[in-house]
Protein backbone atom coordinates (compact mmCIF):
# COMPACT_ATOMS: atom_id res chain seq x y z
CA UNK A 1 0.00 0.00 0.00
CA UNK A 2 1.50 3.52 -1.14
CA UNK A 3 2.19 6.07 1.89
CA UNK A 4 -0.54 8.64 0.57
CA UNK A 5 -3.57 5.39 0.79
CA UNK A 6 -1.97 4.29 4.37
CA UNK A 7 -2.59 8.76 5.04
CA UNK A 8 -6.13 8.25 3.98
CA UNK A 9 -7.02 5.26 5.78
CA UNK A 10 -6.01 7.36 9.17
CA UNK A 11 -7.36 10.30 8.92
CA UNK A 12 -10.55 8.03 8.14
CA UNK A 13 -10.47 5.92 11.06
CA UNK A 14 -8.85 8.90 13.56
CA UNK A 15 -9.82 12.48 12.39
CA UNK A 16 -13.12 11.77 10.69
CA UNK A 17 -14.57 10.38 14.24
CA UNK A 18 -13.65 12.85 16.55
CA UNK A 19 -15.33 15.88 14.33
CA UNK A 20 -17.82 13.90 14.36
CA UNK A 21 -18.36 13.91 17.96
CA UNK A 22 -17.68 17.58 18.07
CA UNK A 23 -20.30 18.90 15.31
CA UNK A 24 -22.81 16.59 17.82
CA UNK A 25 -22.43 17.98 20.98
CA UNK A 26 -22.40 21.70 19.39
CA UNK A 27 -25.67 21.23 17.98
CA UNK A 28 -27.17 19.70 21.03
CA UNK A 29 -25.89 22.56 22.90
CA UNK A 30 -27.43 25.08 20.70
CA UNK A 31 -30.54 23.67 20.66
CA UNK A 32 -31.21 23.34 24.25
CA UNK A 33 -30.04 27.10 24.36
CA UNK A 34 -32.81 27.95 22.27
CA UNK A 35 -35.27 26.17 23.83
CA UNK A 36 -33.79 27.78 27.39
CA UNK A 37 -34.68 31.09 25.59
CA UNK A 38 -37.77 30.12 24.34
CA UNK A 39 -40.62 33.13 25.42
CA UNK A 40 -42.47 29.93 26.62
CA UNK A 41 -39.89 29.09 29.57
CA UNK A 42 -38.48 32.45 30.36
CA UNK A 43 -41.07 32.69 33.62
CA UNK A 44 -45.00 31.68 34.59
CA UNK A 45 -47.19 31.58 31.85
CA UNK A 46 -50.88 32.57 32.10
CA UNK A 47 -52.11 30.09 29.52
CA UNK A 48 -50.28 28.74 26.26
CA UNK A 49 -51.29 29.54 22.84
CA UNK A 50 -54.68 28.42 21.80
CA UNK A 51 -53.63 26.96 18.55
CA UNK A 52 -50.93 24.50 18.78
CA UNK A 53 -46.85 24.66 19.01
CA UNK A 54 -45.11 23.50 21.99
CA UNK A 55 -46.44 23.55 25.25
CA UNK A 56 -45.54 26.23 27.77
CA UNK A 57 -44.21 26.81 31.31
CA UNK A 58 -41.18 25.53 33.67
CA UNK A 59 -40.18 21.86 34.54
CA UNK A 60 -41.90 22.92 37.81
CA UNK A 61 -45.16 22.89 37.01
CA UNK A 62 -47.45 20.06 34.61
CA UNK A 63 -44.18 20.31 32.85
CA UNK A 64 -44.22 20.97 28.86
CA UNK A 65 -47.14 20.68 26.61
CA UNK A 66 -46.96 17.49 25.22
CA UNK A 67 -47.51 17.83 21.23
CA UNK A 68 -49.94 20.35 19.03
CA UNK A 69 -52.94 21.96 20.94
CA UNK A 70 -51.05 21.19 24.61
CA UNK A 71 -49.81 24.37 25.00
CA UNK A 72 -52.63 25.96 27.57
CA UNK A 73 -52.47 23.15 29.90
CA UNK A 74 -48.39 23.58 30.39
CA UNK A 75 -48.65 27.23 30.91
CA UNK A 76 -51.01 26.56 33.96
CA UNK A 77 -48.59 24.17 35.03
CA UNK A 78 -45.77 26.30 35.12
CA UNK A 79 -47.82 28.98 37.00
CA UNK A 80 -48.42 26.67 39.75
CA UNK A 81 -45.04 25.83 39.98
CA UNK A 82 -44.01 29.24 41.12
CA UNK A 83 -46.53 29.30 43.79
CA UNK A 84 -45.16 28.59 47.19
CA UNK A 85 -47.50 27.62 50.31
CA UNK A 86 -47.41 29.79 53.66
CA UNK A 87 -45.86 28.44 56.27
CA UNK A 88 -48.06 27.19 59.59
CA UNK A 89 -46.70 29.11 62.91
CA UNK A 90 -48.67 29.54 66.31
CA UNK A 91 -49.04 32.56 67.74
CA UNK A 92 -48.96 34.26 71.34
CA UNK A 93 -49.62 37.57 72.59
CA UNK A 94 -47.42 39.91 74.09
CA UNK A 95 -48.98 40.47 77.74
CA UNK A 96 -48.23 42.22 80.71
CA UNK A 97 -47.79 40.87 84.53
CA UNK A 98 -46.08 40.84 87.74
CA UNK A 99 -42.83 38.94 88.18
CA UNK A 100 -40.63 38.16 90.57
CA UNK A 101 -36.98 38.11 90.22
CA UNK A 102 -34.73 35.35 90.93
CA UNK A 103 -30.68 34.33 90.62
CA UNK A 104 -29.87 31.14 89.02
CA UNK A 105 -26.85 29.00 90.11
CA UNK A 106 -25.44 25.94 91.15
CA UNK A 107 -23.93 24.63 93.43
CA UNK A 108 -23.56 20.37 95.79
CA UNK A 109 -25.46 19.65 98.90
CA UNK A 110 -23.99 19.27 101.74
CA UNK A 111 -24.90 17.47 105.37
CA UNK A 112 -25.50 20.71 107.36
CA UNK A 113 -23.60 18.41 110.05
CA UNK A 114 -20.54 16.32 109.94
CA UNK A 115 -18.07 15.15 111.84
CA UNK A 116 -14.61 12.86 111.91
CA UNK A 117 -14.86 10.39 114.77
CA UNK A 118 -11.46 9.81 116.02
CA UNK A 119 -9.91 8.08 119.35
CA UNK A 120 -8.90 9.94 122.08
CA UNK A 121 -5.87 7.78 123.10
CA UNK A 122 -3.15 6.16 120.98
CA UNK A 123 -3.76 2.25 120.78
CA UNK A 124 -4.52 -0.31 118.29
CA UNK A 125 -7.55 -1.12 116.19
CA UNK A 126 -9.81 -4.21 117.78
CA UNK A 127 -12.63 -4.11 116.19
CA UNK A 128 -14.93 -1.63 113.78
CA UNK A 129 -18.73 -2.25 114.89
CA UNK A 130 -20.04 -0.29 111.83
CA UNK A 131 -19.47 0.28 108.01
CA UNK A 132 -20.65 2.54 105.44
CA UNK A 133 -24.38 3.08 104.90
CA UNK A 134 -24.86 2.33 108.50
CA UNK A 135 -27.77 4.42 110.64
CA UNK A 136 -26.39 5.16 113.97
CA UNK A 137 -27.27 6.50 117.18
CA UNK A 138 -25.47 8.77 119.29
CA UNK A 139 -23.94 7.50 121.81
CA UNK A 140 -23.78 4.18 120.08
CA UNK A 141 -20.36 2.16 120.15
CA UNK A 142 -18.46 2.47 117.11
CA UNK A 143 -15.14 0.94 116.90
CA UNK A 144 -13.10 -0.67 120.29
CA UNK A 145 -9.04 0.02 121.11
CA UNK A 146 -7.18 -3.10 122.84
CA UNK A 147 -7.63 -2.02 126.46
CA UNK A 148 -5.76 -4.86 128.33
CA UNK A 149 -2.49 -2.67 129.15
CA UNK A 150 -4.64 -0.18 130.66
CA UNK A 151 -6.78 -3.34 132.59
CA UNK A 152 -3.55 -4.12 134.20
CA UNK A 153 -3.16 -0.40 135.13
CA UNK A 154 -6.18 0.22 136.56
CA UNK A 155 -5.51 -2.74 138.83
CA UNK A 156 -2.60 -1.61 139.95
CA UNK A 157 -3.93 1.95 140.89
CA UNK A 158 -7.15 0.13 142.89
CA UNK A 159 -4.36 -1.80 144.73
CA UNK A 160 -2.53 1.67 145.23
CA UNK A 161 -5.69 3.38 146.54
CA UNK A 162 -6.26 0.25 149.23
CA UNK A 163 -2.67 0.57 150.49
CA UNK A 164 -2.97 4.42 150.95
CA UNK A 165 -6.04 4.08 152.65
CA UNK A 166 -4.80 1.29 155.12
CA UNK A 167 -2.24 3.36 156.36
CA UNK A 168 -4.63 6.72 156.96
CA UNK A 169 -6.19 3.95 159.43
CA UNK A 170 -3.12 3.06 160.84
CA UNK A 171 -2.24 6.65 161.51
CA UNK A 172 -5.59 7.10 162.87
CA UNK A 173 -5.01 4.49 165.25
CA UNK A 174 -1.75 5.88 166.28
CA UNK A 175 -3.19 9.69 166.77
CA UNK A 176 -5.74 8.50 168.73
CA UNK A 177 -3.27 7.00 171.08
CA UNK A 178 -1.05 9.83 171.07
CA UNK A 179 -3.95 12.11 171.69
CA UNK A 180 -4.59 9.88 174.82
CA UNK A 181 -1.03 9.84 176.13
CA UNK A 182 -1.49 13.97 176.07
CA UNK A 183 -4.37 14.23 178.01
CA UNK A 184 -2.55 11.96 180.47
CA UNK A 185 0.51 13.83 180.40
CA UNK A 186 -1.42 17.17 181.29
CA UNK A 187 -3.56 15.57 184.15
CA UNK A 188 -0.25 14.48 186.10
CA UNK A 189 1.48 17.83 185.39
CA UNK A 190 -1.62 19.50 186.87
CA UNK A 191 -0.91 17.57 189.90
CA UNK A 192 2.95 18.00 189.74
CA UNK A 193 3.47 14.38 188.77
CA UNK A 194 5.03 15.39 185.71
CA UNK A 195 7.66 17.92 184.35
CA UNK A 196 6.71 20.23 182.15
CA UNK A 197 8.99 19.29 179.61
CA UNK A 198 7.64 15.77 179.19
CA UNK A 199 4.28 17.21 178.63
CA UNK A 200 5.48 19.04 176.11
CA UNK A 201 7.19 15.90 174.31
CA UNK A 202 4.13 14.38 174.44
CA UNK A 203 2.37 17.24 173.11
CA UNK A 204 4.75 17.04 170.06
CA UNK A 205 4.48 13.49 169.42
CA UNK A 206 0.65 13.72 168.94
CA UNK A 207 0.98 16.91 166.55
CA UNK A 208 3.61 14.58 164.34
CA UNK A 209 0.88 11.58 164.17
CA UNK A 210 -1.70 13.98 163.41
CA UNK A 211 0.28 15.27 160.00
CA UNK A 212 1.06 11.59 159.29
CA UNK A 213 -3.20 11.02 159.14
CA UNK A 214 -3.17 14.69 156.98
CA UNK A 215 -0.40 13.23 154.86
CA UNK A 216 -2.20 9.70 154.43
CA UNK A 217 -5.51 11.45 153.69
CA UNK A 218 -3.48 13.30 150.79
CA UNK A 219 -2.19 10.09 149.58
CA UNK A 220 -5.70 8.01 149.37
CA UNK A 221 -6.93 11.23 147.21
CA UNK A 222 -3.95 11.21 144.84
CA UNK A 223 -4.31 6.95 144.20
CA UNK A 224 -7.91 8.00 143.54
CA UNK A 225 -6.96 10.39 140.87
CA UNK A 226 -4.96 8.22 139.28
CA UNK A 227 -7.28 5.57 139.46
CA UNK A 228 -10.03 7.70 138.07
CA UNK A 229 -7.93 8.76 134.87
CA UNK A 230 -6.78 5.17 134.15
CA UNK A 231 -10.78 4.17 134.53
CA UNK A 232 -11.28 7.32 132.01
CA UNK A 233 -8.81 5.91 129.82
CA UNK A 234 -10.18 2.67 129.82
CA UNK A 235 -13.22 3.92 128.94
CA UNK A 236 -11.71 5.95 126.18
CA UNK A 237 -10.21 2.67 124.18
CA UNK A 238 -14.73 2.92 123.00
CA UNK A 239 -15.07 5.01 120.49
CA UNK A 240 -18.78 6.70 120.27
CA UNK A 241 -20.87 8.33 117.94
CA UNK A 242 -21.24 11.69 118.73
CA UNK A 243 -24.42 11.76 116.96
CA UNK A 244 -27.28 10.58 115.13
CA UNK A 245 -26.58 9.65 111.27
CA UNK A 246 -25.48 7.72 108.84
CA UNK A 247 -22.00 6.15 108.48
CA UNK A 248 -20.53 8.03 105.33
CA UNK A 249 -17.02 6.55 105.13
CA UNK A 250 -14.65 3.85 106.85
CA UNK A 251 -10.95 4.71 107.22
CA UNK A 252 -9.49 2.01 109.24
CA UNK A 253 -10.13 -1.94 109.57
CA UNK A 254 -9.03 -3.81 112.77
CA UNK A 255 -5.07 -4.09 113.52
CA UNK A 256 -4.85 -0.77 112.80
CA UNK A 257 -2.73 1.52 115.04
CA UNK A 258 -4.40 5.25 115.70
CA UNK A 259 -3.96 8.12 117.45
CA UNK A 260 -5.96 11.37 118.10
CA UNK A 261 -4.93 12.67 114.60
CA UNK A 262 -6.56 9.43 112.64
CA UNK A 263 -9.90 9.53 111.81
CA UNK A 264 -11.89 5.98 112.65
CA UNK A 265 -15.56 6.91 110.01
CA UNK A 266 -16.89 9.70 109.03
CA UNK A 267 -20.93 10.30 110.31
CA UNK A 268 -23.06 12.67 109.14
CA UNK A 269 -26.79 14.10 109.41
CA UNK A 270 -29.16 14.10 106.53
CA UNK A 271 -31.97 15.51 108.20
CA UNK A 272 -30.97 18.80 106.69
CA UNK A 273 -28.99 19.85 103.91
CA UNK A 274 -27.31 23.08 102.84
CA UNK A 275 -25.69 24.49 99.77
CA UNK A 276 -22.91 27.06 99.30
CA UNK A 277 -22.89 29.54 96.69
CA UNK A 278 -21.05 31.73 95.46
CA UNK A 279 -23.54 35.50 94.68
CA UNK A 280 -21.93 38.35 92.93
CA UNK A 281 -21.85 41.80 94.42
CA UNK A 282 -24.87 43.03 91.89
CA UNK A 283 -27.17 40.96 93.38
CA UNK A 284 -25.85 39.91 97.02
CA UNK A 285 -28.12 43.89 98.32
CA UNK A 286 -31.15 41.94 97.19
CA UNK A 287 -30.55 39.15 99.00
CA UNK A 288 -31.72 38.75 102.98
CA UNK A 289 -31.83 35.91 105.48
CA UNK A 290 -35.25 34.10 104.95
CA UNK A 291 -35.46 34.81 101.43
CA UNK A 292 -37.42 31.28 99.67
CA UNK A 293 -34.76 29.68 97.18
CA UNK A 294 -36.22 26.59 94.87
CA UNK A 295 -33.47 23.91 94.70
CA UNK A 296 -33.54 21.16 91.77
CA UNK A 297 -31.55 18.20 91.28
CA UNK A 298 -30.71 16.05 87.94
CA UNK A 299 -30.61 13.23 90.12
CA UNK A 300 -34.27 13.40 91.62
CA UNK A 301 -35.96 13.85 88.08
CA UNK A 302 -36.05 17.58 88.23
CA UNK A 303 -37.58 17.67 91.84
CA UNK A 304 -38.02 20.53 93.74
CA UNK A 305 -37.55 21.47 97.12
CA UNK A 306 -38.14 25.02 98.71
CA UNK A 307 -35.44 26.21 101.42
CA UNK A 308 -34.30 29.36 102.82
CA UNK A 309 -31.18 31.35 102.24
CA UNK A 310 -29.83 30.78 106.48
CA UNK A 311 -26.37 32.46 105.88
CA UNK A 312 -24.58 35.57 104.10
CA UNK A 313 -20.87 36.13 104.32
CA UNK A 314 -20.31 40.10 105.35
CA UNK A 315 -17.10 39.24 103.03
CA UNK A 316 -16.53 39.25 99.36
CA UNK A 317 -13.77 37.51 97.22
CA UNK A 318 -11.52 40.14 95.94
CA UNK A 319 -10.68 37.77 93.07
CA UNK A 320 -14.14 37.12 92.06
CA UNK A 321 -16.03 39.99 93.82
CA UNK A 322 -18.58 37.59 94.93
CA UNK A 323 -19.91 36.54 98.37
CA UNK A 324 -20.92 33.34 100.22
CA UNK A 325 -24.27 32.67 100.39
CA UNK A 326 -25.28 29.09 102.53
CA UNK A 327 -29.29 27.58 101.79
CA UNK A 328 -30.74 25.29 103.84
CA UNK A 329 -32.80 22.60 102.49
CA UNK A 330 -35.10 19.90 104.79
CA UNK A 331 -34.65 16.59 104.18
CA UNK A 332 -36.86 14.52 106.55
CA UNK A 333 -37.17 11.52 103.95
CA UNK A 334 -33.60 11.50 103.78
CA UNK A 335 -33.22 10.96 99.70
CA UNK A 336 -31.08 13.63 98.91
CA UNK A 337 -27.68 12.73 99.87
CA UNK A 338 -24.69 14.75 100.23
CA UNK A 339 -22.49 16.12 96.74
CA UNK A 340 -25.56 15.83 94.63
CA UNK A 341 -25.48 18.57 92.17
CA UNK A 342 -28.17 20.94 92.36
CA UNK A 343 -29.39 24.39 90.94
CA UNK A 344 -30.45 26.94 93.08
CA UNK A 345 -32.77 29.77 92.31
CA UNK A 346 -33.35 32.77 95.36
CA UNK A 347 -35.76 34.83 95.05
CA UNK A 348 -34.40 39.04 95.33
CA UNK A 349 -37.05 40.47 96.93
CA UNK A 350 -39.41 42.51 95.39
CA UNK A 351 -41.85 42.51 91.99
CA UNK A 352 -42.38 44.47 89.33
CA UNK A 353 -45.10 44.62 86.26
CA UNK A 354 -43.20 43.27 82.85
CA UNK A 355 -43.96 42.75 79.26
CA UNK A 356 -44.00 39.16 78.36
CA UNK A 357 -43.85 36.83 75.74
CA UNK A 358 -42.95 32.73 75.29
CA UNK A 359 -39.20 31.62 75.41
CA UNK A 360 -39.74 30.01 71.72
CA UNK A 361 -40.67 33.70 70.44
CA UNK A 362 -37.46 34.97 70.92
CA UNK A 363 -34.80 34.19 67.94
CA UNK A 364 -31.28 35.47 67.40
CA UNK A 365 -29.89 37.14 64.34
CA UNK A 366 -26.52 37.12 64.85
CA UNK A 367 -25.77 39.05 68.11
CA UNK A 368 -29.21 40.34 67.96
CA UNK A 369 -31.91 39.09 69.50
CA UNK A 370 -35.91 39.63 68.09
CA UNK A 371 -39.14 37.87 67.39
CA UNK A 372 -40.93 37.90 64.44
CA UNK A 373 -44.39 39.44 64.86
CA UNK A 374 -47.70 38.32 62.77
CA UNK A 375 -48.67 41.82 60.31
CA UNK A 376 -51.25 41.00 58.01
CA UNK A 377 -49.90 37.33 57.28
CA UNK A 378 -46.28 38.04 56.96
CA UNK A 379 -43.96 37.85 59.32
CA UNK A 380 -41.90 40.66 60.30
CA UNK A 381 -38.60 40.75 62.28
CA UNK A 382 -38.92 43.08 65.62
CA UNK A 383 -35.24 43.57 67.29
CA UNK A 384 -35.84 43.48 70.78
CA UNK A 385 -33.72 43.97 74.81
CA UNK A 386 -34.41 41.00 76.80
CA UNK A 387 -34.34 41.35 80.39
CA UNK A 388 -35.20 38.10 82.71
CA UNK A 389 -36.63 35.06 82.02
CA UNK A 390 -39.88 33.08 83.84
CA UNK A 391 -40.89 30.26 83.60
CA UNK A 392 -43.51 30.44 80.73
CA UNK A 393 -41.86 33.38 79.11
CA UNK A 394 -39.11 36.40 78.60
CA UNK A 395 -39.33 39.90 79.76
CA UNK A 396 -39.29 42.56 77.26
CA UNK A 397 -37.75 45.12 77.89
CA UNK A 398 -37.70 47.26 74.74
CA UNK A 399 -39.18 46.80 71.35
CA UNK A 400 -42.76 45.45 71.65
CA UNK A 401 -46.18 46.45 73.13
CA UNK A 402 -48.97 44.73 74.86
CA UNK A 403 -51.64 43.01 72.67
CA UNK A 404 -48.96 42.30 69.74
CA UNK A 405 -48.78 38.78 68.16
CA UNK A 406 -45.46 37.15 68.05
CA UNK A 407 -44.87 34.02 66.02
CA UNK A 408 -43.93 31.17 68.55
CA UNK A 409 -43.71 27.50 66.80
CA UNK A 410 -41.76 27.63 63.04
CA UNK A 411 -40.62 31.45 63.49
CA UNK A 412 -36.97 29.13 63.28
CA UNK A 413 -35.95 30.25 59.33
CA UNK A 414 -38.52 32.45 58.48
CA UNK A 415 -37.55 34.63 56.23
CA UNK A 416 -38.39 39.05 56.91
CA UNK A 417 -41.84 39.30 54.96
CA UNK A 418 -42.07 35.53 54.97
CA UNK A 419 -46.12 34.72 54.16
CA UNK A 420 -47.40 32.90 56.98
CA UNK A 421 -50.64 31.17 58.09
CA UNK A 422 -51.87 30.82 61.76
CA UNK A 423 -52.43 27.16 62.67
CA UNK A 424 -53.60 27.60 65.98
CA UNK A 425 -53.79 30.53 68.37
CA UNK A 426 -51.57 30.23 71.12
CA UNK A 427 -52.52 31.50 75.22
CA UNK A 428 -50.61 34.89 76.63
CA UNK A 429 -47.33 34.88 76.85
CA UNK A 430 -47.65 34.95 80.66
CA UNK A 431 -49.42 34.50 83.89
CA UNK A 432 -48.87 36.57 86.37
CA UNK A 433 -47.21 36.79 89.40
CA UNK A 434 -44.16 35.03 88.23
CA UNK A 435 -41.15 34.01 90.14
CA UNK A 436 -37.83 34.49 87.21
CA UNK A 437 -34.61 34.12 86.97
CA UNK A 438 -31.73 36.17 84.97
CA UNK A 439 -31.19 34.28 81.71
CA UNK A 440 -27.19 34.00 80.96
CA UNK A 441 -26.62 34.37 84.87
CA UNK A 442 -22.98 32.71 84.83
CA UNK A 443 -23.74 29.74 87.19
CA UNK A 444 -21.11 29.66 90.02
CA UNK A 445 -20.28 26.54 93.23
Amino acid sequence: MSKRAKLLLIFALVVVPVVSVFSVRYFIKRDLTAIQDHPANSGPSNGGSPGGGSGGGNRGGQGMGQGMGQGGPGGQGGNRGFMSRPTLVDTAVVTEGSIREQISLTGSLKAKESVEVVPKITGKVQRVLVDVGDPVREGQLIAELEGDELAQQVLRAEATLAVAEATRAQRLAELENAQADDRRAQQLQTEGLLSRQSMETTQTRARVVQSQVALADAQIRQAQADLNELRIRRQQTQVLSPMTGWVATKHVSPGALVNPNNPIVGVLRLSTMVTEVRVPEAHLTGLRVGNRAFVSMDAMQGRTIEGRVARISPILDPATRSGSVQVEIPNPDGQLKAEMSARIQMEMGGQRTALLVPREAIIMRGDQSGVNVLEDGRARFQPVETGITTDNGVEIVKGLSVGLKVITRGTQGLQDGAAVEVQSGAPGAAQTDQTTSRPGEPDRS
